[in-house]
């Protein structure tokens, strides 16, 4: 007889799990929250949409390997043939890394995704409402979606904005992906009362730059303040999650002037092409990385490691271990 699925499910109303059987939650990420040790997700569309292979997987299994060294679990998420997941194996990411079939999963895709069996990178809102779902407090991503250019004649902004809006989760970012319109992203966040907290700056990164000329209204300087406002925040009935800004280290960053240049040529493009959607950000993301002979991709890559090694920090932290 085919056993029952045992996985974790979340409400905000309440302070501990509930069980459901829509989704699963690995064992080694299961036994970790229960024992009160510190958990970080990572999304899987970095490595099934967003980098080329092989350096996709060599990320993806990077990343998880930092955050163990670093006295963590992490908890890569994703769908696996139809089965939304919160702690992939190192074998299904490798499945998922190397199979061209794969769709992008923002929420609304994800009961799809489970009805009709397929595997799915999940976006960040995607990513941050499994998570949450199954009780984990921080998520590391390298940029997040935002507001398109062109948004207030195309409605075309990222349902990663609603996602931090109605998720109760420390997000750590280095700020909107280059190709976005960032004056329009920090806007939208402030209409949706999602915090928006620079760490060690005064300034909102700008993904491949540190700063992307434009400030944020709050700062905190170390991982304690963080998990302290997440806790504050939460405590206040406040429905939102913490977007947390933390910049490219200046050694990886790219020049601003030459990447405005590239961007501009970019966009022009895309609009020549016809190109659309969900399929707009990897086309923008491929040709700066063509047009900086790569560089772009490494300092994703540097960036990405970065922003894992705060995350960690921070689950220390919420957990009250230190580190």
């Amino acid at each position: 007889m085919k056993q029952p699925r045992i996985v974790l499910a979340w409400h905000p109303s309440l302070e501990r799990p509930l069980m459901t059987d829509f989704f699963s939650v690995s064992t080694e990420v299961r036994e970790a929250l229960a024992a009160g040790q510190p958990v970080v997700a990572l999304e899987s569309t970095i490595f099934t949409h967003g980098l080329p292979r092989p350096r996709n997987l060599e990320v993806a299994l990077e990343g998880e390997a930092v955050i163990r060294a670093a006295g963590a679990l992490p908890a890569t998420i994703g769908v696996f043939r139809g089965v939304p997941t919160v702690g992939l194996s190192a074998a299904q990411i490798e499945e998922m890394a190397n199979d061209d079939s794969l769709i992008k999963a923002a929420t609304r895709e994800l009961a799809y995704a489970s009805v009709t069996g397929v595997s799915a990178g999940t976006t960040i809102a995607a990513t941050a409402f499994l998570a949450r779902a199954a009780g984990i407090d921080v998520f590391s991503t390298g940029g997040l979606g935002g507001v398109h250019h062109g948004a207030e004649t195309s409605f075309d902004e990222s349902a990663d904005l609603a996602g931090m809006a109605n998720t109760s989760i420390v997000l750590v970012s280095s700020g909107a992906k280059a190709i976005l319109d960032i004056a329009k992203t920090l806007e939208r966040f402030e209409s949706l009362g999602v915090p928006v907290i620079g760490y060690r700056t005064n300034r909102y990164p700008g993904f491949y730059v540190a700063d992307s000329g434009y400030a944020v209204s709050a700062r905190l300087d170390s991982p304690q303040q963080i998990a302290q406002m997440l806790r504050r925040h939460r405590g206040l009935g406040a429905a939102s999650g913490l977007l947390i800004a933390n910049p490219i280290p200046a050694a990886d960053s790219l020049d601003s002037e030459e990447l405005d240049i590239i961007i501009q040529r970019a966009w022009h493009d895309l609009e020549r092409d016809g190109v659309s959607g969900q399929r707009a950000t990897p086309y923008l993301l491929d040709y700066i990385r063509r047009a900086t002979d790569g560089r772009s991709l490494d300092a994703n890559v540097a960036l990405y490691l970065n922003n894992i090694r705060l995350a960690v920090q921070i689950a220390k932290s919420l957990v009250g271990a230190q580190g």
